[in-house]
């Protein structure tokens, strides 16, 4: 598939994605009704009004009337109102601008290199919803200067608060970016129909379980070293300064480490097990990903295996994070509302260990595969597919 044809169902994505955003993000107005919380409760419109504020041009409280403390006697930057709610609202084109421009590449890449034909469309349609959901990350990342700045506070604390921001609106986004994977894959596939007939990577069975054990390694690294609580908290306060480039430590750990775990206490250890059974079931994802990967390319490149990867991973979060709540869920001590907080979170330390994971497993590949063995998907002595 060239690239014009790979452009037509990225942009179709990107534009609902796009639009479910910002439909949800104008749906935060409706939520200030009295009638919104009689039906769904005074607790989950706030939990909702939270969700979807990162996505709203509805501006807090602070911004709305000046970025003093709210009722601080003689607010200094209460006549500065009108250039903070203009700020704010260039954050948000910022926000959405960069929610379009990430994501139409990306797509572009995994519609070329993964396209939703001969059995690849669950794989194509998992690594489009992953990486919708990182193009959001990455766009929130990029108009989070800006959002600061308009609360007037952007010389206070700027990494944590970069961090905070980071880490917002992800709920929205995972949803949002599952519709915008169906679109695409659904215009991909009537595309891809009328296209000539796509190859398959001859990959050698023995050089892709080395790379998928390699990148899985990657992965391991951030997931069980790194994410370990005495080693979470060394990144954590390790990190010491002065000034508007103080405490990198929440960052660090928000872009470092894909979970947090410790060694079992005040628990029972099958409990205990249990939960690090979610950790093990996300590697073995990732291993297994890896492994049928390369045979599922129409080429193995550098670009494709590592934007691929991170895609897996975020997905492999996403079904160990609603793996969790299922085991949180079944005892009934916290709502629905609170245990799904944290989905889809993580998905910054993914786009950092799957880029390099991709990249080490396609070094690996290259340099074991060779261009010779037999294959794992097509005999031995059967040449290899022409390449687009």
């Amino acid at each position: 598939m060239n690239h014009r044809r790979a452009a037509i169902p990225a942009v179709t994505g990107g534009v609902l994605l796009t639009a479910l955003l910002w439909w949800a993000g104008a749906s935060t107005e409706a939520l200030h009704l009295q009638g919104a919380t009689d039906a769904l409760g005074g607790r989950v419109v706030a939990d909702l009004q939270q969700w979807l504020a990162p996505w709203s041009y509805d501006p807090p409280t602070s911004v709305r009337f000046g970025s003093g403390a709210l009722g601080e006697v003689g607010d200094p930057a209460g006549g500065d109102a009108p250039r903070y709610l203009s700020l704010y609202e260039t954050a948000l084109q910022i926000r959405f601008a960069a929610l379009f421009a990430f994501f139409v590449p990306g797509a572009m890449l995994l519609v070329r290199r993964l396209p939703p034909v001969d059995g690849r469309l669950p794989a194509a349609l998992l690594a489009l919803w992953g990486w919708g959901v990182v193009a959001g990350t990455l766009a929130v990342t990029v108009s989070a200067p800006w959002l600061i700045a308009s609360q007037g506070r952007g010389s206070y604390r700027f990494l944590p608060q970069l961090a905070g921001v980071i880490s917002s609106g992800r709920q929205m986004l995972v949803v949002t970016a599952l519709f915008a994977s169906l679109a695409t894959v659904l215009v991909a596939r009537v595309i891809a129909r009328s296209a000539d007939p796509l190859p398959r990577e001859a990959v050698p069975a023995r050089a892709a379980r080395l790379a998928a054990t390699v990148g899985t390694a990657v992965i391991a690294l951030s997931l069980v070293v790194l994410s370990y609580q005495s080693v979470a908290a060394e990144l954590q306060t390790s990190f010491s300064g002065s000034g508007l480039l103080s405490e990198p430590g929440d960052l660090l750990r928000q872009w470092l480490l894909l979970g947090a775990w410790s060694a079992p206490a005040g628990v029972s250890f099958g409990d205990w097990l249990l939960y690090r059974a979610v950790d093990v079931l996300l590697l073995a994802l990732v291993w297994t990903a890896l492994r049928r990967l390369p045979a599922m390319l129409t080429r193995v490149t550098v670009p494709a295996m590592a934007v691929t990867t991170v895609c897996l991973t975020v997905v492999g979060l996403l079904a160990s994070q609603l793996l969790r709540v299922a085991l949180d869920g079944s005892t009934l001590k916290w709502d629905l509302m609170y245990l799904s907080a944290a989905i889809g979170g993580g998905v910054p330390a993914a786009l950092v260990w799957g880029l390099t994971a991709g990249a080490a497993a396609t070094v690996t590949l290259r340099a074991v595969a060779g261009g010779h063995g037999p294959t794992a998907d097509a005999p031995a002595g059967e040449p290899e597919p022409a390449r687009p």
